[in-house]
Parts: C-alpha cells; sequence; structure tokens
C-alpha cells in the first residue's frame, strides 16, 4: 500500500474518532474530510464530489418533500387515530403501535413518522395509564425495522442502492429487501411485545415545568359538528398535553373549574388552557378545536398558511398603555392575539381589556411572512416564530395518502425508478396543495444529506488508494473462512459502526470494505453489500447510532444503561435472523 492508502485511513480513523469522541457536527468532520483528500491529491473533483449526484443521495431528498407533504396534512396523525385504537393491556398498546408504525416507516422517512408519532404515543399512552417509557423505545425500534422492509424505508437502503448503481450498475426493487425486512420486522416485534415491559423502566414522560417558562391562558372552542363533540375530555387527548392543562369550561356562559377527566364535550364548548407558548401549538394539532377569539377568523390568511410567533414590546411600540381592544393590532399588524404574558406569568382577565406595557410578551397567530416584515422593526424588541406551530391541512391528508400510494405503486410496477417516481411524488405533493414551495424547501435535512453525500469521498479514496483490499486481506488473514462467516464479520463490524457513528456514515465506509472481501473470495457481491445495508440500520444499542433512538430519549425519560439492556438482545436476535437468511434470498 502505498502514501495515499496510509493518508487514507489515518483520515478515516480521524474521521472516526471524531464522531464518536466529540461533539462536532457530523457534516463538518465528513466536509473537512472530503476537503483534505482533494486539496492532498488523493481524489479528484469529480470523486470527491460523486455523493453530491449519487442517485441514492438526491432520492432521499426528494423524499423528504413527499414526508413534508404528508406531514403537513396530518396524514400520520389521521392514520395513527384510526389503527391505535383503546386496547386494555400493556402488551396489547405496544402490538397496536408496532404494527402501524412499522408499517408507515416501509413507505416514507421513518425519522418524520417517529417524529409525528411521540406527541400522539404520549397522549394515547397518557389515556391508557400506560407510562410513555414503555412505549417511546418500541416506537423508534419499530420505525427502524420498518424502514429496512422497502429500499425507501430508510435512507441507509437508498444510500447503498446508490453505490450499487454508481459502481456495479445494479438496482434493487421496491419490495427486494421485504424478504429479509418482514421477517425481522415479525421477529423484532414479536420481541419487543413479550420483554419490552419487563425490560424498560417506569419513568414516565416528561412534564414541562410550567412555572419556569412563559406562561399563557390560550381559549379554544369545540368545532360543532365536528369529531370531538360526545368525547371525554381523555378520549379527546386534551388531559396528556405536554405543553399546558385545561383550566376551565366556559358552556354557554356558565364555567366549569376542575374539569374532571370523564367530562363529555359539547360542541360550542369554550375551553381554556394554562401553559407554555407551545401548548397553542399542540392544541393546533387536534383536529375538532378552533381558536375562540373571533379576530383569527378575520385574518385574510388560510389556516394552513399560519404560525405563531412570540413577540416582546418594545418603547417604540405605538399602542403602550392602550387596552388591546383599542389597540387594532389586527388591522395594524395583520395579526392576532392569542394571549399576553408578563414578567413570565399570565395575566388575568379578559383579553381585549388587558392594557399593554412595554416588555409584555405576546402570543400571536400570523402569516409566516410576518416573522420577515417585523423583525428590524422598532415596534418590537424580539419577533420569534415558534418552530413547527403551521396546523395541519387535515381535509387533504386523503390527497397526500394517494399520492404515496401512487408513487409506491409505479414503482413496484417497475414502471419507473424510485428516484424517477420520488420526483414525480414531490411535484404533485406542492402542485396538489400538500405543501407550498417554501416549506418544501426548509424540509430538505440539508445537514444529514451533506453528511450523506461527503462520505462517498471516503468510501471512493478506500477504493482508490488499496485501503479498503488492504483491510479487507486483514479480516480474511484470521485464516480460511466461509463466505458465510465472512458475512456474519461484515454484518457485526458495520453494525459496531453504526452504534458510534451515523448509519448513513457506517454504510458507505464498510461497502468498499465488503467489495473488496467478496472480490478476495472470488463470490457474488450482493449478498455482502445487503448485510451492510440491514446492520447499519440495525442500531439498537446506544442513543447515538440512529436518530429516532435519540429523538425518544428525553421524552421517555431514558437513560444511557435502558439502550443497553433492550438493545444487545434485539441487535444479537435480529443480527443472527438477517445473517441466516440473507444467503438463502441473494447466494452467494
Amino acid at each position: 500500500m502505498e502514501w495515499q492508502g496510509i493518508v487514507t485511513l489515518i483520515t478515516l480513523f480521524s474521521v472516526l474518532s471524531a464522531l464518536a469522541l466529540t461533539r462536532v457536527s457530523a457534516d463538518l468532520i465528513l466536509m473537512a474530510a472530503l476537503a483534505f483528500l482533494l486539496i492532498a491529491g488523493i481524489l479528484g473533483p469529480a470523486e470527491a464530489l460523486a455523493g453530491f449526484g449519487n442517485p441514492g443521495v438526491i432520492t432521499i431528498a426528494t423524499l423528504y418533500v413527499v414526508a413534508a407533504g404528508l406531514k403537513e396534512t396530518g396524514a400520520v396523525q389521521w392514520i395513527a387515530r384510526r389503527l391505535l385504537g383503546h386496547p386494555k393491556t400493556e402488551k396489547g398498546a405496544q402490538l397496536r403501535m408496532i404494527a402501524p408504525t412499522g408499517i408507515l416507516s416501509a413507505f416514507m422517512n421513518n425519522t418524520a413518522v417517529v417524529a409525528m408519532f411521540i406527541p400522539a404515543i404520549q397522549d394515547w399512552a397518557q389515556r391508557l395509564g400506560v407510562p410513555a417509557s414503555k412505549l417511546l423505545l418500541p416506537l423508534s425500534y419499530a420505525a427502524i425495522l420498518g424502514g429496512t422492509c422497502t429500499l425507501i424505508g430508510t435512507s441507509t437502503n437508498l444510500v447503498v442502492d446508490g453505490m450499487l448503481q454508481s459502481r456495479l450498475d445494479i438496482n434493487l426493487g421496491l419490495f427486494e429487501l421485504a424478504w429479509v425486512g418482514i421477517p425481522l420486522l415479525i421477529v423484532g416485534g414479536t420481541f419487543l411485545v413479550l420483554f419490552a415491559s419487563r425490560i424498560l423502566p417506569d419513568r414516565g414522560g416528561v412534564t414541562e415545568e410550567l412555572d419556569q417558562v412563559r406562561e399563557y391562558g390560550v381559549e379554544v372552542e369545540v368545532i360543532a359538528p365536528g369529531p370531538l363533540v360526545g368525547k371525554t375530555i381523555a378520549e379527546a387527548g386534551l388531559r396528556a398535553l405536554n405543553y399546558g392543562y385545561l383550566a376551565e369550561i366556559d358552556r354557554d356562559g356558565r364555567l366549569i373549574t376542575a374539569v374532571e377527566p370523564d367530562r363529555t364535550l359539547q360542541g360550542g364548548d369554550r375551553l381554556y388552557f394554562v401553559g407554555a407558548p407551545e401548548c397553542a401549538s399542540e392544541l393546533r394539532r387536534i383536529q375538532g378545536l378552533k381558536p375562540a377569539n373571533g379576530s383569527v377568523h378575520k385574518l385574510d390568511v388560510a389556516n394552513h398558511q399560519r404560525c405563531l410567533v412570540e413577540v416582546v414590546l418594545g418603547p417604540e411600540f405605538p399602542a403602550l398603555n392602550k387596552t388591546i381592544r383599542d389597540s387594532r393590532f389586527r388591522t395594524r399588524f395583520s395579526a392576532v392575539i392569542l394571549s399576553l404574558s408578563r414578567g413570565g406569568k399570565r395575566v388575568p382577565g379578559k383579553l381585549g381589556d388587558i392594557t399593554f406595557r412595554m416588555g409584555d410578551t405576546l402570543l400571536l397567530e400570523a402569516s409566516h411572512q410576518f416573522v420577515e416584515q417585523y423583525r428590524f422593526r422598532r415596534d418590537f424588541l424580539l419577533v420569534s416564530a415558534l418552530n413547527d406551530s403551521t396546523p395541519p391541512d387535515f381535509h387533504k391528508a386523503p390527497r397526500a395518502l394517494i399520492i404515496l400510494l401512487l408513487m409506491v405503486l409505479v414503482s413496484a410496477s417497475g414502471m419507473l425508478q424510485i428516484m424517477e417516481a420520488a420526483f414525480l411524488a414531490a411535484g404533485a405533493m406542492i402542485v396538489s396543495g400538500c405543501l407550498t414551495a417554501s416549506r418544501a424547501r426548509r424540509s430538505l435535512d440539508l445537514p444529514v444529506l451533506v453528511v450523506i453525500a461527503a462520505s462517498f469521498a471516503l468510501g471512493n479514496a478506500m477504493t482508490n488508494t488499496g485501503a479498503a483490499e488492504w483491510i479487507a486481506g486483514g479480516l480474511l488473514g484470521f485464516g480460511d473462512l466461509t463466505p458465510w462467516v465472512t458475512l456474519a464479520i461484515i454484518y457485526v463490524l458495520t453494525a459496531a459502526f453504526t452504534e458510534v457513528i451515523t448509519n448513513n456514515a457506517a454504510a458507505v465506509l464498510m461497502f468498499p470494505i465488503a467489495l473488496a472481501v467478496s472480490e478476495q473470495l472470488g463470490v457474488q457481491f450482493l449478498p455482502f453489500a445487503i448485510a451492510v445495508m440491514f446492520a447499519a440500520s440495525a442500531s439498537f444499542v446506544t442513543p447515538l447510532g440512529y436518530q429516532t433512538n435519540l429523538m425518544v430519549y428525553g421524552p421517555g425519560r431514558y437513560r444511557f444503561g435502558d439502550y443497553v439492556r433492550i438493545g444487545l438482545p434485539l441487535s444479537a436476535l435480529v443480527g443472527l435472523t438477517a445473517i441466516m437468511l440473507i444467503p438463502q434470498v441473494w447466494s452467494f
């Protein structure tokens, strides 16, 4: 091996160490490695930047837009409400959750599925009397396992498929992975249903400390007729909000305080919630509620194009010392005041009678352009939009689901490649109004895309310099190994890598090593590529290896040891099943 190979191995070791031991973001680390390999002359510009034009990376970017369309229309929440139901036991709850999560994750990005399911599962757990910690980690694992069932279920599958296309001109079918993925989902799901309740702790969910945040009062009205009429407070999910609590109900002028969870809602009920600003975002995602403030309906902005904004009144705000009613705020700023906080506490009394003071924090409903328009105006000291505060456009949910179904059918039938079908689906989401072009742009997770694309530079350097071949020779130097044993070694190494670095980086780095191993053994490469694909996704032992594991870490109040206790046996079971099945489907 020449100096280029030695430098590449040192670079690889440095990247792995930085990813595992530092807090520097993965995209910066990988881009630094790409720049170094380019400047050192180990890679030419075309080889260094090949990942940015890889079909797998482009497909991932396009599927972000498709997932955003499903999110904006509330399609996943729409499905979740219909599938979760009211199981009577903890194991029944886990089964009712694992099945739809696995199925949905097979057809859309599993990270998006978990992001949308977390609040729904927290609410559902509260209604069932089941600790959220018993459900949220199985939610992440089910999404990971479901993502292995199809080519589009996880970005890792698309990354490896992109490398197979560019290196060996091999195209995998949409459901080709299902021969192994579905058994893994069944085996892993069965393990979770049987053992998750015993292994996982009872820590409940995160309860927001309302006295440590800006506290608001938010008033909403039950739509009649609507899906919440006739339901109890608990069944409607209004007892399990993370950021607020139901303080009272105004029913035909009669005030009901100390609201019981089994009280039935009626059309026209005005519900008064107290909590953090995020409470308003939670309420906007519940179908069947509308803001009780009549001025909201006078805003000349479509409901799904609005967001929540916090502003702090400055000394030059023109309506200081005037009441909200007399300030003509809506006419002046094209925004509606939902609530007012002063000194971190909500101001009691009727909203219209409150007098503005400098430093008051207002919670507004406004268009997306409000922040840009007023960010540098002297009326406000601070203007800040709340993340994810736009309410879903539920009546477009069936439209978004039909687009997803057509994408799957067109791709599965072989009429179009995955990338082509994804482009059409993304365009259809925008043209049909499921999401706007600006929301589509914001849906692209650029750091993730940069990590994946930049990882290709390291993979190309390992192949071109002979570093991958050298590592492969070292693996095979332990004795006369059979292809099956070598496949198991590749799987275990990839699974170990994915626990400490990103799953996509693990796949890209192990791909050239697996290719060199298969060439030295003189056997077919495809089984080894599939092993890398499944092992890179099978991250169960740490919260760091897969994004969905980290997403449930806080809401479930988990500790590192919780992942190890349940993740090690699950990882061993899934790995053993995969190693047994892969050579049966893709022969050496």
